[in-house]
């Protein structure tokens, strides 16, 4: 896209999350997702006055001289946007299950800021594709929303993985974990628990309609968006209709079993409905939980 285009269009994601941002997410966003208080910040040596509990007795035994922990108040959190940006999110019967996570994710960015929060983003496909590490400010969400606007992937299918594993290596603090996919994964259950372990992780599993039920059209050539595999399927066979739904259905619940067991939220979206309805349930679900 030349950069008019891409200007206009990052623009209009901006006021198209606007309204959902003031209304509904920055509010619903800070009474979820508050500071965690206090964090360690250095060990000093002991002066008269300092609280006795505070000692921390290694280091004192260590240097035979008294040492005390120092704390700070910790009030700025980081959130970190996964991406699923291979070839199966360009998929959508009215809007791509991309394009609706490209809004989805824009609006959790804008929420972060006006919460004071760093934002960063890592985009992945059956690789790590681009890593943005974590800042402040609107500038650098624009900066993350173009990217998500234009950046072109290099691989076609997708490893969650492999990214989940990459960003446990390199983020090492806390951190709120969005995972926007449709999770057409091989097994990252692992990896998903090693990381949960760490960080607050919640999935968001983005999908169209059509990939969930198939409509009676007759013959039809079916591809694989990130294999290129095409077949040609009787759409008018209703055995045929009722296994694929079958299949799927057992694959949502499949995957929504493992979340629950991981102790991981999740957020079921369709990229041709508005995704409103299902943040404001999620969060109203962790208010109820934190009350």
């Amino acid at each position: 896209m030349e950069t008019k285009e891409i200007i206009k269009k990052v623009k209009k994601i901006e006021i198209k999350t606007k309204h959902l941002v003031e209304g509904l997410m920055t509010g619903a966003y800070h009474s979820v997702f508050k500071g965690r208080g206090i964090e360690f910040s250095e060990v000093r040596e002991y002066v008269p006055g300092d609280d006795v509990r505070s000692i921390d007795w290694k280091v004192t035994a260590r240097m035979n001289h008294p040492f005390v922990k120092e704390f700070i108040e910790e009030r700025d959190l980081t959130m970190y946007i996964i991406f699923d940006v291979s070839a199966s999110g360009e998929f959508g019967a009215t809007k791509s299950k991309k394009e609706q996570a490209t809004e989805l994710a824009a609006t959790l960015m804008f929420s972060a800021i006006q919460n004071n929060d760093n934002v960063g983003l890592m985009l992945f496909s059956d690789r790590m594709e681009r890593f943005i590490p974590a800042r402040k400010g609107k500038k650098h969400v624009l900066k993350l929303v173009r990217e998500l606007v234009t950046y072109e992937p290099v691989g076609k299918t997708t490893d969650i993985g492999v990214a989940l594993s990459y960003f446990s290596k390199i983020i090492k603090r806390g951190s709120i974990i969005f995972i926007i996919s449709d999770f057409y994964s091989s097994d990252f259950l692992l990896p998903l628990k090693m990381i949960r372990q760490k960080h607050d992780v919640i999935a968001i599993n983005i999908h169209d309609i059509r990939e969930l039920e198939i409509p009676d059209v007759g013959y039809i050539e079916l591809e694989d968006e990130e294999t290129g595999e095409q077949i040609l399927v009787d759409t008018s066979d209703a055995l045929f209709r009722k296994r694929y739904e079958g299949i799927m259905k057992e694959r949502e619940l499949g995957l929504t079993r493992h979340m629950h067991k991981l102790g991981i939220d999740m957020i079921a979206l369709h990229s041709d409905q508005t995704y409103e309805t299902p943040l404001r349930n999620f969060f109203r679900t962790r208010e109820r939980r934190r009350g």
